[in-house]
């Protein structure tokens, strides 16, 4: 299925997932959908599960409790992860190879073919020089590598992209390129599911959002009702009331 081709089921679904480490619980009970088509973003605090709730449905770790689907197939079935890409929170790609031979192997995983003319405009559109690409990436600055990263991931034209952190390391220059390259994405029909600490930037550019906070799920909607709920002027306002709302007080989430 191409990246622009219409789906009937959503592209993510969440069904009471729980993980435990030991005595902690990182996540209770999760359920929430994210939909073919929409630019969905995670928001919590540090250690609200985020991260945990991404490598569950990779399937980087065990679930104790729920299920997850990616387009209606098991999470635990290899065949569920070949319509997406995925860039973890802390990319670091082998230091050995040069900025060309990495995207070169990802691609080849992918069975797709490395054209220059592809990459670089990859490249270009989040502000990486080309030349960079024959440097080993060890020469390579933090925010270089996140570019390094994201290019090689939506170079590989999946229906999915599943980021942790995208923004982690960028200048507000590359910050506004990567935000125009997930609105392209989604125009283009591909879903797009990312955590994130820059809720201006959720505001901006997410259809709809999901907020957890201790690893129980708060919200599941639009930004705007989230600060509808709250009535707040902007998403940090609607954020903190959430957060700080009392033991038991759980926002309602739309349906």
């Amino acid at each position: 299925m191409s990246a622009a081709a219409p789906s009937a089921l959503p592209a993510l679904r969440f069904a009471g997932v729980g993980k435990r480490y030991g005595r902690t619980v990182a996540l209770d009970g999760c359920t929430f959908e994210v939909r073919h088509g929409e630019c969905f973003g995670l928001v919590g605090v540090n250690g609200a599960g985020k991260t945990t709730l991404i490598k569950c449905l990779l399937d980087f770790c065990d679930m104790d409790a729920g299920g997850i689907d990616i387009y209606g197939v098991p999470h635990r079935e290899e065949r569920s992860r070949t319509r997406l890409a995925f860039l973890p929170e802390r990319f670091n790609p082998p230091y050995y190879l040069t900025g060309r031979d990495f995207i070169a192997f990802v691609l080849s995983l992918q069975g797709t073919p490395y054209v220059a003319a592809e990459v670089h405009a990859r490249l270009d559109a989040l502000g990486l020089d080309p030349d960079a690409l024959g440097r080993p990436v060890r020469t390579y600055s933090k925010g270089m590598t996140q570019k390094l990263g994201l290019a090689a991931c939506i170079a590989c034209r999946k229906d999915l992209y599943v980021l942790d952190e995208p923004t982690s390391g960028l200048d507000p220059l590359a910050r506004a390129r990567l935000k125009s390259e997930l609105k392209r994405l989604r125009a283009a029909g591909s879903t797009v599911f990312f955590s994130s600490h820059a809720l201006a930037d959720v505001a901006e550019i997410c259809d709809r959002m999901a907020l957890v906070h201790d690893g129980r799920l708060r919200f599941a909607g639009t930004p705007a009702e989230l600060m509808a709920q709250h009535g707040a002027q902007n998403l940090e306002q609607a954020f903190l009331a959430c957060v700080e709302a009392p033991e038991g007080a759980e926002t309602r989430i739309p349906a």
